[in-house]
Formats: structure tokens, sequence, C-alpha cells
């Protein structure tokens, strides 16, 4: 009897988890990777506080989450501001009383040669990608923290989306290739200070994804991007935010630091 005990607890240990009883937040997420990553969370469980500029799509956004019978709360907001970035935090503690996962999702690319580039497209890049990433993450930490000692779970997450443009580096996008080399070193140094705490950090890594990413572009640029990467079959937004619940549906004891998805035919 007691072997068998033993038994079963040692294979609970090694089951993934239910997002049953968590709260999410997702940043940037009005469309795309954000918007499917918070359905998927919330399909698995957790209640989903969701962050992005354009108030009316995240208020559709919640009631596509209500209708499946979850919790969710819109939070419109510009995270490049630092006080808003806070206050994102903030309201997702007060509405929903903790934080066990934040998905860092918000960015933004404009590609183009360094010579001859408009400085403050640098900087709208620099402000969403990285700095956004690093106060939500800064606000968020204290909470998850607190989440990962919780007894029912005991583990918390911080997923950041980088791009294969965070290992790959080519001309025509080295302030987009800039701010993803950051995010990743960002990621692997913040996991070393946080994971015997057990806050899992995680870093997805996309190749091409069939999103408005590409749109923020000049035309020129987007028919650029179209020829490197004229491929029949390019990822969805689903497929980034089954790499997105697979990471936080881990046993406590597992942590995936790294997910680089490409397409199949996508050669670099």
């Amino acid at each position: 009897m007691e072997r068998n005990a033993r038994r079963a607890q040692r294979v609970l240990a090694g089951m993934a988890y239910t997002l049953e009883g968590t709260v999410a937040l997702v940043t940037g997420a009005s469309s795309g990777i954000g918007e499917a990553t918070a359905l998927r969370l919330a399909a698995e469980g957790a209640k989903v506080a969701v962050c992005a500029r354009r108030a009316d799509r995240l208020d559709a956004l919640v009631e596509r989450v209500h209708q499946g019978g979850r919790e969710a709360l819109a939070i419109e907001a510009d995270i490049t501001d630092a006080a808003q970035a806070d206050d994102v935090v903030g309201r997702t503690i007060a509405r929903f009383e903790r934080l066990d996962i934040l998905v860092n999702n918000a960015g933004v690319m404009l590609l183009g040669p360094i010579e001859g580039a408009d400085p403050s497209e640098w900087q709208r890049m620099i402000d969403l990608n990285l700095a956004a990433l690093l106060r939500c993450s800064h606000a968020a930490l204290p909470h998850l923290l607190r989440a990962a000692e919780n007894a029912t779970r005991r583990v918390a997450d911080v997923v950041n989306i980088s791009s294969v443009a965070g290992r790959v580096a080519r001309a025509g996008s080295g302030v987009y290739n800039a701010t993803k080399f950051a995010v990743g070193a960002f990621s692997e140094s913040l996991r070393q200070e946080v994971t015997t705490r057990h806050v899992r950090v995680g870093l997805v890594e996309p190749g091409f994804v069939e999103t408005e990413l590409q749109s923020h572009n000049s035309p020129q640029v987007q028919e650029m991007i179209r020829t490197r990467f004229a491929m029949e079959e390019r990822l969805q937004a689903q497929d980034i935010a089954d790499a997105v619940a697979y990471m936080v549906t881990r046993p406590r004891h597992v942590a995936v630091n790294e997910m680089l998805i490409r397409p199949t035919e996508q050669p670099g």
C-alpha cells in the first residue's frame, strides 16, 4: 500500500499543471500572439489580464474569454510609460489579488538600413521591445515570487517573446536585432537570479509569424520581408500560444528556458 502511494506521488509530480486558480498578465494582447496566448491560457484555466493600447480590441477579447467561462480584465495602457507599466501590474493585483504568469509580448518591428534611418523608429523599438519589458518584469517580480511560495502550485513564470532576430543578426534589422538580443540576455540573467525560488523564466523565439507585426513597416520593407520569407506555410499566432502554454504548464521541477520556433520551410 505504501509503495503504491509513493508511486502515485511520483506520477503526480511528473504531470503537467493545469492553470486553474492562477492569474496571467499578457501584454500586447490586442492582436496576434498576445491575443492567441491570452485565449489559450484562459482555456487552460487561468484568469487573464490583457494589456494594450487598443481598448476596443481588448474589450472584444475579454468578451471571448467570458464566453469561454473564464474571468478576464482589459487594461488599456501604453507600457512605454513607466508609470503605466507599473499600473498595469497594480490593476491586475487589485482585481485578482495575485499574479502567477507574466507574458511580455508587446513589441514592434521597424526594419531598414542603419544608414539614413529615422532614429525615432529606433527609440520606439527600444522603448517597447526592451524598456517596457524590463519595467513590467520589475513590477511583476514581487508578486510572482509570492505566488511561487503558494502551496497549491508553488511555481510562477515569466515568458518573454523574443524572435529569431534575437539569435541571428541581418542587414536591415540592426536595431530590432539589438532589442531582441538584449531581451535574451536579460531573460538569462533574471533566470539565474530567481530560479532557486521557483520563478521560471522562458524565452520564446519565433520565426516568421503571420501577424500585424510586418504592417508597421514601409511598403518597400514589407516587400523585402515577403521576398525574404517566401514560404507557403508560415507560423500562426496559435503556434506560439501553444509554446507559451507548454512552458507554463510543466511540473514545478521542469523549466523550459528557451524555445526557438520556425516555420518548417524557413532556413534561417
